[in-house]
């Protein structure tokens, strides 16, 4: 995770774990799963909280998937 902030996924992030590389392609992929998304001025960007959100993983759960994942 290049991420400088624990539990935040840039847009660097988000392009290896979507398999996309243009911002649009990026965009449409998360907010087609439901991944709430922040457009930032070097992209796209979300955290760990709100992907396990989209995936039904509520906050505090004993189930949720850390960063390392990636």
């Amino acid at each position: 995770m290049s991420s400088a902030v624990p539990g935040v996924l840039t847009f660097q992030d988000l392009q290896h774990v979507t398999g996309y590389q243009r911002r649009s392609d990026v965009e449409r992929s998360l907010v087609d799963q439901g991944v709430r998304i922040f457009r930032g001025r070097s992209g796209p960007w979300t955290t760990i909280d709100l992907i396990n959100l989209a995936g039904g993983i509520k906050p505090g759960s004993d189930d949720k998937y850390g960063a390392d994942i990636i």
